[in-house]
């Protein structure tokens, strides 16, 4: 996994001071000047390098735009609010060490992330013990916020600390065997998955309900997060003649598996979920994506009105990453915790207590949240999940991904 030094140029508006530091983490002040005497810092963490960094950096730049979008508007007078994004490399160890930080410092009220739901198990604990609110934009795992035994029917929240802008697998992986089945009238199916939380777990459900449907699995198979050479799995896949391939995991593996699939003759679709859903998919995997599906979250950020003017931001500013995954569930997530300290300065005759101390009532307001979000609308259930149940799948034609199918999936 690729790693590097990220040289940060931060600005300090209220001196127009420019420093220069060589560091692991991202520090974005963008604090104004005039009446403005405390500084909030949201957390955030996902991959900003080597392994679903594209990813990562459009949840970074989401969050930063809802800040600077918060700062410019006064939502909360006498605050101005920052962030400080910290890089897990997509590693849980690393998240786990990333969320021990963010609970340290006290200007930090929250935190936006991680991407991976295997990190966000990693990190659960540490923010919950700290009392510290926890919204990921993009983990769909069932088990963080329903428990491990969620399947069997047995709904167990396990941290009220911790909440989701996005819909979770358990409807994900049905939507995506519903409309294999149905629409694309697949019905032999090799699934294979990257051994981790998020596409294990994807892939565990989309077989069931593809077979339930009356599909059949044409085999399965394991990749390892960070594996090139899929000649053995792609022999595999071609002799058991599947008409389509499931893929659970992210994109940087998906990808390389398409071209050589294609390469070896294997002219099938590669299917995955959210994971695969990024620009960056296609530029990899080139002529090869032609055909391929994958479901993400939510319905096109693109066709979504209140989004126009924060793709138009994301756009004229030039930041890197991908933002039609992540970018508006990450700016949604950081505006609730906005909107949540805002409640807690309301509440408190427009003062806002010390961070460390407020960390909780943030919790509980986050729990409150109802508003219209640039991703939909933004409220969450007795488990910490988004009501917003939504889902789109999406196929590459022409080279680009176009939306094929919205709605929601109730099971």
């Amino acid at each position: 996994m690729r790693q590097r030094s990220l040289l940060i140029l931060t600005s300090v508006l209220t001196t127009g001071a420019l420093t220069l530091t060589a560091c692991g983490s991202r520090d974005d002040n963008n604090g104004s000047s005039g009446d403005t005497n405390t500084t909030v810092v949201i957390g955030v963490d996902a991959p900003l390098t080597g392994q679903n960094s594209a990813t990562g950096l459009g949840i970074e730049y989401g969050v930063k735009i809802a800040v600077d979008d918060a700062n410019a508007k006064k939502l909360v007078p006498g605050v101005t609010f920052a962030i400080k994004a910290l890089d897990d490399k997509a590693l849980p160890a690393t998240g786990q060490q990333n969320a021990t930080a963010l609970v340290a410092d006290d200007t930090v009220i929250g935190a936006v992330g991680p991407l991976n739901s295997s990190v966000a198990l990693s990190m659960q604990q540490v923010f919950a013990t700290a009392n510290m609110v926890e919204i990921s934009p993009s983990n769909t795992n069932p088990q963080l916020t329903q428990g491990p035994d969620w399947a069997t029917g047995k709904l167990v929240r396990p941290f009220k600390t911790y909440f989701r802008t996005a819909t979770t697998d358990a409807l994900q992986g049905g939507f995506a065997a519903d409309y294999a089945y149905n629409t694309a009238k697949k019905t032999n199916a090799f699934v294979v998955d990257d051994k981790q939380t998020y596409g294990a777990g994807l892939a565990g459900i989309f077989k069931d309900k593809f077979t339930g449907l009356g599909g059949k699995a044409a085999g399965t198979d394991h990749v390892n997060t960070g594996d090139t050479d899929f000649s053995t799995l792609v022999t595999k896949i071609k002799n058991s003649g599947a008409d389509i391939v499931y893929y659970g995991g992210q994109y940087d593996e998906a990808s390389l598996l398409s071209k050589q699939l294609k390469a070896a003759g294997v002219n099938i679709p590669l299917f995955g979920g959210d994971g695969i859903f990024s620009d960056t998919y296609i530029s990899t995997a080139g002529t090869a994506a032609e055909g391929d599906i994958a479901t993400s979250v939510g319905v096109p950020i693109s066709t979504v009105p209140t989004a126009q003017d924060f793709i138009a931001t994301y756009k004229a500013k030039k930041y890197p990453g991908d933002y039609g995954t992540y970018g508006g569930y990450s700016y949604d997530a950081a505006t609730a915790i906005i909107q949540a300290v805002k409640s807690v300065v309301d509440a408190n005759g427009g003062k806002l207590p010390s961070i460390t101390d407020a960390r909780a009532s943030v919790v509980d307001a986050v729990q409150k949240t109802d508003f219209d979000g640039i991703s939909g609308h933004v409220s969450f259930d007795q488990y910490g999940d988004t009501t917003n149940k939504q889902l789109t799948v999406y196929q590459v034609k022409g080279g680009k991904w176009v939306a094929v199918k919205s709605g929601t999936y109730t099971g």
